[in-house]
């Protein structure tokens, strides 16, 4: 009824054992009819429509020996549709020509294969005449029998697919006009598609290996090229398997992602877990007792596997992701064998790096900067070499190596570099501070990614760090150099032609070894601050926009601050300073204020003597981290930010011998992060590729009571909040419980719906019955003999159950949802096993 109720079902007897069924207009009165294939007694039944949702009697037409599978066409192209049925035992399937008004000749046999188990119909040359292609269960085959139009067809061809095909479809996999099989394969797991070209040519089985026990089969698209991929769930053989689609209908050979020894995966689930709009891959693996992630890079690559933060004990029975607090991050659901509960996960990214790769430097590399230096898009890394008085560069291939080093002359004992174009020319240059001959040495590039000899320029008493940037706002890079020896900063101004004016210099603390700088006091006007290693403090100057600067202001830190860098690590638009205090084994972080001011430090421990720190994001969260050099641990600390001027306890990570400086760049352009460190005494730099892992943290549990054992559940709004919410069958305490969201990844308690006395729901689905534009849901009872329906009132809330019967002793063998005449109400539709009939419940 149009208020969602419906009336009692009308029942309909057809043959023995009926197995498979279809509909079509049998006597062209514009009025669906159905087709039943009966396995125990040898026919078909077919029931006239007379429009209204009633049936006439059936008339049943003899076949050949246990008919399996049923369709229609029109083989005969005379306006008049035909029956196909597949025979499984006597290897053969019948063609019944149908007279148009609803009655059918004797039956026209084709042999095919061994235990013909399914059936189905396509013009698969293109002659617009229909032809058939049954899938051979036994002979692993499947056989295609082209039409001649006029209701016979041509011997089969047969054509050899997986073991055990159990059903078969067609459609057009490859956008060529041309229609394609696809094929299940029951017990090698995997399935068969075959391309054809003007004519069936031939088969592609995508097997996932020997052993492999398929489990589970989801598509989507997982390299960004707008094709669709498969991704198939290896229990046997521990992996994951990945085939990637041409768009054609072809894929390339599976590759394996290993989901480690015994781990078994069951069932897989892809969604976008680090919030990077990339997908990823999610499987749970049922011998290890874990769920596993593979992150993408969105190009078809994934990281190998980790296995964080969730384990369980019972077997699952399914897992899906959906974003349940709208934070653009996949959240999971897992509903357990055996267990009165099902648990959602939050996914929190975090960030590792891969083990070092090493390459040669020049004697003794104190200093590292990256940049585009040949302009291809690709970073490359320049290192000043203090023992052997020159400069590294080494050009990357944009895939995280690179080339050897190419070497440049510049002054005694260079102590740290930096990049800029100093000509306008949109070719990045070098700057040197040369410790030794108390002067800085300006290389000027050119787009090859090679460099001018050296210019130098006259500064303090032994330069120790260097940093460029536009002073005055004049649009040309400008020079700032820390003066260890002579406690000062020299500026030197910018000309347009990479050239600079004499130094001007300004006092700060006691030995200074590390500059910078930022706008402070958010006027627009660069600043400076400076790391003073003896006097255990940071000195600002405030600039005044036309290259020069005010009188520093100091502000105490910890021991021997021997490197400084800023960022806004509060995200409140101030900056902030960290600095690597190499005596205290820490660093210290003064959050700005915004006028210039800092407050006090606050201190996070790292490694061995750090001499060198700089910032990033390296988890791609939005918030900046902390990477800092440890020289005598050789090793490199991140610390993680929390957005909130706070930062995580510290992770290592193992470089070369004495790392003197660090500083980070993509270098192969896969939106991450990484790390390159100049290591002193082995006279290498390490680069550490970053990627990233996700952990599952268990959110909450969903407790559905004690015994109720959850078999099946839906998601939908049941509320009209535009919030997902969650509806569960419970098998054993005979309810539906509904959880409401409340978009935050927390959910009301369960609100029960009891199906007694109609007991052991076994299956649910949702839809609109009444076309109140509200959710109702329909749950079948596999025990009582009955399907119910709760009609939805748009709050969460259900009205009362209202049973429908199937009859007596009717096991339920499947229940659909769909408008079967035409009056714009959906309508049940049940199939039951016991009685060979089917029940129609029409909706009013």
């Amino acid at each position: 009824y149009e208020n969602g109720s419906f009336a009692e079902q009308t029942r309909y007897s057809v043959g023995s054992r009926p197995c498979s069924v279809t509909v079509g207009d049998f006597n062209n009165d514009t009025r669906l009819d159905i087709v039943v294939a009966n396995w125990d007694s040898n026919d078909v039944s077919v029931l006239v429509g007379y429009g209204n949702g009633s049936f006439a009697k059936q008339t049943r037409y003899l076949v050949g020996s246990y008919p399996q599978s049923v369709a229609v066409g029109n083989f005969n192209n005379d306006t008049r549709l035909d029956i196909v049925v597949a025979n499984w035992l006597s290897n053969d399937v019948s063609v019944l020509l149908g007279y148009g008004n609803g009655s059918f000749a004797e039956q026209t046999r084709y042999s095919v294969g061994s235990y013909s188990q399914s059936v189905t119909v396509g013009d698969f040359n293109n002659d617009t005449r229909l032809d058939i292609v049954v899938a051979n269960w036994d002979s692993n085959d499947v056989s295609v029998l082209l039409g001649y139009g006029n209701g016979s067809f041509a011997k089969e061809a047969r054509y050899l697919v997986g073991s055990s095909p159990y059903s078969v479809a067609v459609g057009n996999f490859n956008n060529d006009t041309r229609l394609d099989i696809v094929v299940a394969n029951y017990f090698s797991n995997d399935v068969s598609v075959l391309l054809q070209y003007g004519a069936i040519a031939y088969e592609i089985a995508y097997a996932s290996g020997g052993g492999s026990s398929l489990q589970c089969v989801v598509i989507g698209d997982l390299n960004n090229d707008s094709n669709l991929d498969i991704v198939l769930a290896n229990y046997g053989t521990n992996n994951v398997g990945i085939l990637f689609g041409y768009g054609n209908g072809s894929f390339e050979n599976q590759i394996m992602l290993s989901t480690d020894s015994n781990s078994h995966p069951t069932s897989i689930a892809i969604g976008d877990f680090n919030g990077d709009s990339v997908v990823d891959i999610a499987v749970v693996n049922y011998g290890t007792k874990q769920v596993g992630t593979m992150l993408g890079y969105g190009n078809g690559i994934f990281t190998s596997q980790t296995s964080e933060g969730i384990s369980f004990d019972s077997r699952s029975l399914a897992m899906a992701s959906g974003d349940f607090n709208n934070d653009k991050r996949s959240e999971i659901v897992i509903a357990y064998e055996g267990r009165d509960n099902v648990d959602i996960f939050v996914a929190y990214k975090r960030d590792s790096f891969a083990e070092q790769t090493r390459y040669v430097v020049g004697s003794y590399p104190q200093s590292v900067a990256v940049g585009d230096f040949n302009n291809d898009t690709r970073l490359d890394i320049v290192v000043a070499n203090s023992g052997s008085n020159d400069t590294s560069v080494l050009l990357g291939y944009g895939n995280g190596s690179f080339v050897k080093q190419t070497r440049y002359s510049v002054g005694s004992s260079p102590r740290s570099v930096a990049v800029g174009d100093f000509n306008n020319d949109t070719r990045l240059d070098i700057v040197v501070a040369n410790g030794g001959s108390n002067d800085v040495s300006v290389l000027l590039g050119h787009e090859n990614g090679f460099f001018e000899k050296e210019t130098r320029y006259l500064v303090g008493s032994y330069p120790y760090s260097v940093a460029v940037d536009n002073f005055n706002n004049d649009t040309r890079l400008d020079i700032v150099v820390a003066n260890g020896d002579s406690n000062d900063v020299s500026v030197l101004l910018g000309y347009e032609n990479g050239s600079f004016a004499e130094q001007t210099r300004y006092s700060v603390g006691s030995r200074p070894y590390s500059v910078t700088v930022g706008d402070f006091n958010n006027d627009t006007r660069l600043d400076i601050v400076v790391a003073n290693w003896d006097s255990n403090d940071v000195s600002v100057l405030l600039g005044y926009g036309n290259g020069s600067f005010a009188k520093e202001t100091r502000y105490l830190v910890g021991s021997s601050p021997y490197s400084v860098a800023v960022g806004n690590f509060n995200n409140d638009t101030r900056l902030d300073i960290v600095v690597a205090n190499s005596l205290s084994n820490d660093v210290s972080v003064l959050l700005g204020y915004g006028n210039g001011s800092f407050a006090e430090q606050t201190r996070y421990l790292v490694g061995s003597y750090p001499i060198s720190v700089a910032v990033s994001d390296f988890n791609n969260d939005t918030r900046l981290d902390i990477v800092v050099a440890n020289s005598l641990s050789n090793d490199v600390s991140v610390l993680l930010g929390y957005g909130n001027g706070s930062f995580a306890k510290e992770t290592k990570y193992l470089v070369g011998s004495f790392p003197g400086c660090v500083a980070v760049g993509d270098f192969n352009n896969d939106t991450r992060l990484d790390i390159v460190v100049a290591n002193f005494y082995s006279k290498d730099v390490n680069v550490l590729l970053g990627y990233d892992y996700i952990v599952f943290v268990k959110e909450m549990m969903l407790i559905t009571g004690d015994g109720s054992r959850p078999q099946s559940l839906a998601i939908s709004d049941f509320n009209n909040d535009g919030l997902m919410d969650i509806g569960i069958v419970n098998s054993l305490t005979h309810n539906i419980g509904i959880f409401l969201s409340y978009g935050n990844i927390s959910f009301t308690h369960q609100l029960t719906h009891s199906t007694r006395p109609y007991l052991f729901p076994c299956s649910m689905a949702v839809g609109d019955f009444n076309n109140d534009t509200q959710v109702d849901i329909v749950f079948s009872s596999c025990d009582s003999d009955t399907v119910g329906v709760f009609l939805g009132y748009g709050n969460g809330s259900f009205g009362n159950l209202m049973p429908y019967s199937t009859g007596s002793n009717s096991t339920q063998y499947s229940l659909a949802v769909g408008d079967i005449n035409n009056d714009t109400i959906l309508d049940i539709v049940v199939a039951i096993y016991d009685n060979n009939n089917l029940g129609v419940f029409l909706g009013y």
